[in-house]
């Protein structure tokens, strides 16, 4: 068998209960809905790292936080990794990223030397906005700031079907596809997506108190016309790869670098260890290797394990430098090693199966999740069935999930619930201890690495 070709559709800030697949019957994503119906759905894919940046830098890089170094918004790369455009460009691939990278930590208007693409050769780039209509970017080598035509989501979806068809049958390629939304504000979508929802209309999640249901109805509205704007495009990436025969031979990946609370639990945006900031999509198509019937898979892939997990998909060697764990013979039916596939830097445990639970963390409370704003610190543990998490201060959260899919009664030191408590803080501490990660004030991770504030304890963007 050939090489496959990667499409890599990175969304931002999509929470898995946005999904027609998912179980949601008011959102339209008949797409992705579609894309489902012929992919593997890592069915526990996690953001244990809730927040854009950290998670992006461990998703091309296969590393921990507390290794590259990115452990909030807006700070650069401290390690020194093979990329995951530099290990498919190793292996022969033509590599491209288009949309938005918010890995450079240099201001998010500045232009990307092509030293600090981790290996992606075609490059159309900003850093970051959220002016979906009047997008910047970066057209490869070029200084000079342009913008996209319209609403950014199909201008970037029409360059990625350009590059598509541009690319011989001679040589593989790999493409990432980021685009800026559902991520807020909300209410920018085209015209025709926002028409085909009415507030009044939207459902809430019981666990969004009354007092924000208005503003909640509002945001989703918005959020849900983002959702179908993207799926469009997804629909129509699909139609290209299957107008120059590429389906077959093409690996194909719909996933979310974290979700958003939307008024749940009463609160917004992303960062905390709730489901509806940590439950992510993760779809996996390659019809060559795996067929086309939908199944589910059980491994709970998080951000560093997705370099790992590709490059094992397509056969190709994992750098030393990663630390995430290769789930692809998942993918195959086979059960996966009990000390997993990690990097040279750091190794699990023998008794670790990587099927047992999700690490979640937050290294250092900011923006919306702020000490002003009443957020801090905290590492968890999210199970096929529990989540728990503690802070400094000790034990916080613990939800059975089956139980109480919403997470509505906190069972942190209830007495009938003792037992799991403790195992879970058992297994939440070895994580910790197999990753070096002590568990620091998150002024001492700020400190290590001179990272600068501003008087909201947020480090600044420019």
């Amino acid at each position: 068998m050939s090489k496959p070709n990667v499409v890599f559709l990175l969304t931002d800030q999509w929470r898995l209960q946005a999904l027609g697949y998912a179980g949601n019957a008011q959102v339209q994503t008949p797409n992705i809905d579609r894309l489902a119906g012929e992919s593997i759905n890592f069915k526990h894919a996690i953001s244990g790292y809730s927040v854009c940046c950290p998670w992006r830098a461990s998703f091309l890089t296969g590393q921990y936080p507390l290794t590259h170094g990115v452990i909030v918004n807006d700070v650069p790369i401290s390690s020194e990794p093979i990329g995951l455009g530099d290990a498919f460009k190793r292996a022969g691939y033509n590599t491209a990223y288009i949309g938005k990278w918010h890995v450079d930590g240099r201001g998010r208007s500045s232009y990307i030397p092509p030293e600090r693409r981790l290996g992606f050769d075609y490059f159309k780039v900003l850093e970051c906005t959220h002016d979906y209509n009047q997008s910047a970017y970066y057209d490869n080598d070029d200084p000079t700031m342009r913008f996209w035509d319209g609403y950014d989501v199909f201008a970037q979806m029409a360059d990625a079907q350009e590059y598509i068809e541009s690319q011989s049958p001679a040589k593989p390629f790999m493409l990432v596809l980021s685009w800026g939304p559902p991520h807020n504000p909300y209410e920018t979508a085209p015209q025709e997506y926002r028409d085909r929802y009415e507030t009044h209309e939207i459902e809430l999640r019981p666990n969004v108190p009354p007092e924000m249901a208005d503003d909640a109805r509002e945001w989703l509205a918005g959020y849900y016309a983002h959702c179908s704007a993207i799926d469009k495009s997804v629909g129509d990436i699909m139609g290209t790869l299957d107008e120059r025969g590429l389906t077959n031979n093409t690996v194909l990946v719909f996933a979310s670098d974290h979700g958003d609370m939307l008024g749940s639990q009463g609160w917004t945006r992303k960062q905390k260890p709730w489901e509806e900031s940590i439950r992510v999509p993760f779809l996996l198509r390659y019809p060559a290797k795996y067929g086309r019937d939908s199944r589910e898979v059980s491994p709970f892939l998080n951000a560093h394990d997705i370099m790992p997990t590709l490059l094992g998909v397509c056969d190709l060697p994992i750098p030393a430098s990663v630390e995430g764990r290769d789930f692809s013979a998942a993918l195959a039916g086979e059960t996966i090693a009990s000390n997993g596939r990690v990097g040279a830097a750091r190794r699990h445990s023998p008794a670790d199966t990587g099927s047992d639970g999700a690490l979640l963390a937050c290294f250092h409370p900011f923006g919306e999740w702020s000490r002003a704003a009443g957020g801090h610190e905290y590492r968890g543990i999210r199970t096929a069935r529990y989540t728990y998490c503690r802070t400094l201060n000790g034990s916080w959260l613990l939800y059975d999930n089956d139980a109480d899919p919403y997470q509505l009664e906190n069972l942190v030191d209830h007495s009938e619930y003792a037992d799991i408590q403790a195992e879970l803080e058992t297994l939440l501490q070895r994580k910790l201890d197999e990753i070096g990660d002590e568990f620091l004030d998150g002024m001492a991770y700020i400190n290590k690495w001179s990272y600068p504030l501003d008087d909201t304890g947020t480090v600044p963007f420019r």
